[in-house]
């Protein structure tokens, strides 16, 4: 995967609301089960289930069987990646709007 596949992963995974809180969840409990993080939430374990696969696929998550249970945590490379990526795309904004400001102020 590029940075930008890896980008686009997490925008993706993060535009749906009930992903970003069953981060949240995980960031603030440490690893947790589907069962648990349902608990939660307004939506069924299988909905949540499906979440997580794509939080997951996204680089957001990992999953570690333990026994007959299934525990998810947050991944916070994909994260990392992704603010860089932003840090960097607001840092060449800042920069044009100087530029615009200086032409302008000139003018």
């Amino acid at each position: 995967m590029t940075g930008h596949d890896v980008v686009d992963g997490v925008l993706a995974a993060l535009a749906d609301p009930t992903r970003r809180r069953l981060l949240d969840l995980l960031a603030a409990h440490g690893q947790a089960t589907a069962t648990t993080l349902a608990g939660g939430l307004p939506v069924s374990r299988q909905a949540i289930v499906k979440h997580l696969t794509v939080l997951d696929a996204a680089g957001l998550v990992s999953s570690v069987k333990i026994g007959r249970e299934v525990r998810y945590g947050v991944r916070p490379e994909a994260l990392d990646a992704t603010a860089r990526w932003m840090a960097a795309l607001a840092a060449d904004w800042d920069r044009r709007l100087a530029k615009i400001k200086r032409i302008a102020e000139q003018g």
